[in-house]
């Protein structure tokens, strides 16, 4: 038995093949004993969704149902969940079986939108009640489905490293992207302050307006690292945020203060090799420390920070699911700052 509203018996999804994004429809599946169904509302982008579609993250499954990330309501629940009911609105976690406790390399394979679990750009779907998240009561569902990767990516980063971020520490943050607006607002929230880079004034001008502290635009200033130093009387920064990859993160060295902390989390600019002033971190006595998403325990302590500081998302354009090609197009520009969401229902 299940409790429930209104189910249908068709799922409306869209698919990727390839670089083709394209409608199809599956039958809605029955939820089993600790399942419980959701009907999405909002999708939101990441830069997976456009490595998935470009071939760069691996072979992929015929018809994957497109992108990670989601909110929605509970219409149905098995005979044995105890943790949601009809009506609750949730988030479904990016690792499907990375709950709490340290990451294991087996759950790599457990995001959504992978060979082993479909995406969340689909009208229905069942999770397991362990792997959804409560939405803060201040949330739109378009602003709810932004969480997920990029916040917990974010939240980890600052929150849930070996070191303990503190009041006066100064946090680097590459980029207005979404993990990048999403880092700049916990770090205001908590009270610490902020250094932000990024190759447009106009989107620098909008960070000052976010509470950015310091703001370096990295094309009219190539040695950015050098150029915070100066700002912080030879300090740096205590925390980076680095996002470039194999064209920052040498600079990311030279920013980071003695016993600071480098969380890698992106590489926009592709991979890199080991670092040739590796002896700086050492000398320093700084860390690197790689940065992957984050388990269900860290969505949790999001959420809750999330509504005790009443931080809203930053979403710049909201699209249709018929509209998914131009959602993919916008993004692949990289003009935005936060993050490009679609609604479902």
């Amino acid at each position: 038995m299940t409790d429930q509203i209104t189910l249908q018996n068709e799922n409306q999804a869209v698919v990727v093949n390839g670089e083709t994004l394209s409608s199809q429809t599956f039958p809605v599946e029955t939820p089993g004993p600790f399942d419980v169904q959701v009907r999405l509302h909002a999708a939101s982008l990441n830069a997976r969704d456009q490595m998935i579609r470009k071939g760069q993250y691996g072979e992929m499954p015929a018809d994957l149902v497109a992108l990670s990330d989601g909110a929605g309501e509970v219409i149905a629940v098995g005979e044995k969940v105890t943790k949601w009911s009809v009506g609750d609105r949730v988030m479904p976690t990016f690792f499907q079986q990375w709950l709490e406790g340290p990451f294991v390399p087996h759950m790599l394979g457990s995001a959504l939108s992978s060979a082993e679990y479909p995406g969340i750009l689909r009208e229905q779907a069942n999770f397991h009640e362990d792997t959804l998240v409560r939405i803060p009561d201040h949330l739109s569902f378009q602003e709810a489905a932004t969480l997920p990767c990029a916040g917990v990516t974010a939240w980890h980063a600052l929150f849930e490293q070996h070191r303990t971020l503190k009041k006066d520490d100064l946090v680097l943050i590459q980029g207005t992207g979404g993990v990048a607006i999403f880092a700049l607002q916990l770090v205001k929230a908590f009270g610490a302050r902020v250094a932000l880079i990024s190759s447009s004034n106009e989107k620098l001008a909008k960070a000052k307006e976010l509470g950015a502290d310091i703001t370096i635009n990295y094309k009219e200033v190539p040695d950015w690292d050098a150029e915070l130093h100066q700002l912080t009387d030879g300090h740096g920064a205590d925390v980076v945020l680095e996002l470039g990859g194999k064209d920052t993160l040498e600079r990311s060295i030279r920013a980071v203060a003695p016993h600071g902390l480098i969380s890698q989390v992106g590489v926009l600019t592709g991979w890199a090799h080991a670092p040739e002033n590796i002896s700086d971190l050492v000398l320093k006595n700084g860390s690197l420390a790689g940065v992957l998403v984050g388990s269900r325990t860290y969505f949790e302590h999001l959420s809750v920070f999330v509504a005790k500081h009443q931080i809203k998302p930053l979403v710049e354009k909201d699209f249709t699911m018929s509209e998914v090609e131009a959602a993919y197009d916008y993004m692949e520009k990289a003009q935005h700052m936060g993050k490009v969401t679609i609604s479902i229902a």
